[in-house]
């Protein structure tokens, strides 16, 4: 059940109090549930936590961290799985206390951002415990929806990196958090707008941001056909667009990378989770006396189309750093 909390805040207070009475009633529905284990990735944990491991070790030559905010994709790992490894390498366990994760909604229409009615997330390695008192403080903005457990559950876009993240942080296992953040079809100003409210959490050493996002989603099945000849093959005119894309946001440039979108339509399905995430690294740099550099440092697709029968998803991995 999906609220409007700008229509009707007299409910969603008797509709929060009602969940907390029914949660702590029916303990089991504070754990959400590890659903496309044993279909988008291993089942099994010692078989995952090794295929983690080898990615990681495979992923030693991509070196651009600590990372504060990292770009990782979230389809099945037998396509991105070694991509995304470029990504988490670079985030250092020993200064993390919060994981922030931010994914875009596949299957529910959200005009704001929700956050998890859950307490816990399962993985096939161990449960990741979800921040309490961070969602508290962010329910507070009264920006923020709270996800059915259907919905929680169906989404893949945060699920998919909660395994690497329990595989990056296992020294720290049960003593750090998440914070689980869905994130809906944001017009411009409202992509500004939770991009000034991340940006103080964002400045705290002991946070890092995961921004869940797969790149352009090509072929008729996708209904994106967008091709420039002058590249040479269809996969080749991809590969450019999204490296267009791509320079915009190691440049931190979060209206060039609007209008980028409104021009080339470009499928990036976490377009505004990263949109949000470039105007809280524009609030930080415009407010404190840092410098922050933000690379990409693996690209892949899931084929290399041809012709406008085939179809294929891109793939990128990327790192911010404080200089």
């Amino acid at each position: 059940m999906e609220i409007e909390t700008k229509i009707f805040p007299e409910f969603i207070v008797s509709y929060n109090f009602f969940c907390v009475v029914w949660k702590a009633a029916n303990p089991a529905m504070t754990k959400r549930k590890a659903s496309h284990a044993g279909s988008w990735y291993l089942g099994s944990g010692s078989q995952l936590n090794k295929q983690l491991g080898q990615w990681l070790e495979d992923a030693s030559t991509s070196n651009h961290g600590p990372a504060k905010v990292i770009i990782s994709p979230h389809a099945g790992y037998t396509y991105c799985g070694s991509c995304a490894a470029h990504a988490y390498k670079q985030i250092n366990s020993a200064q993390v206390q919060r994981v922030f994760i931010l994914g875009p909604s596949h299957h529910v229409y959200l005009q704001d951002c929700a956050l998890s009615s859950a307490k816990t997330y399962k993985t096939p390695l161990y449960d990741l415990a979800i921040d309490q008192s961070i969602c508290e403080e962010l329910y507070s903005t009264g920006k923020f929806q709270t996800m059915s457990m259907q919905t929680d559950e169906d989404e893949h876009s945060i699920e998919m990196q909660l395994p690497f993240i329990a595989k990056v942080m296992e020294r720290k296992q049960g003593s750090f958090t998440i914070i689980p953040v869905l994130v809906g079809s944001l017009k411009q100003e409202t992509e500004q707008e939770y991009g000034r409210l991340f940006s103080k959490y964002l400045k705290d050493p002991c946070n890092v941001f995961v921004i869940s996002s797969d790149f352009c989603h090509w072929g008729r099945r996708f209904r994106y056909i967008h091709y420039e000849p002058e590249h040479g093959e269809i996969h080749k005119s991809i590969e450019a667009l999204d490296k267009q894309g791509m320079k915009l946001i190691e440049a931190l440039d979060p209206e060039g990378f609007y209008s980028y979108l409104q021009k080339y339509k470009n499928t990036i399905c976490g377009r505004h989770p990263i949109a949000v995430m470039l105007n809280a690294v524009k609030t930080l740099l415009s407010s404190n006396g840092i410098q922050l550099q933000f690379k990409f440092l693996d690209y892949k697709q899931s084929s290399k189309c041809q012709d406008d029968s085939d179809s294929s998803v891109s793939y990128a991995a990327g790192s911010l750093v404080v200089l």
